[in-house]
């Protein structure tokens, strides 16, 4: 499975720094993925939903650890382009 698109929309907020659509082997997509600049830097917010308690669950998200960071590491690559393109 490859990321084979990923499209960055910019927030202009404190924390949260864009909105972002992933597409997995030109056949699947995933929206609503978050960045968000946390106390130790950047980090990915998968998709969720507010449960009637409060909580957030996540709606879609990587089942292992090799998978997230091939995930992560394309979202901010994209998204470090992006920025340099704004500029």
């Amino acid at each position: 499975m490859q990321v084979t698109e990923v499209n960055v929309f910019p927030v202009n907020e404190e924390k949260l720094k864009a909105y972002v659509t992933i597409t997995f082997d030109n056949c699947f997509v995933v929206r609503d993925l978050k960045i968000i600049n946390g106390k130790d830097g950047l980090f990915i917010a998968m998709p969720s939903k507010k449960r009637k308690d409060g909580t957030f669950k996540d709606t879609a998200h990587p089942l292992n650890n090799e998978t997230r960071d091939m995930i992560e590491s394309a979202v901010l690559a994209a998204y470090e382009a992006a920025m340099d393109n704004q500029e």
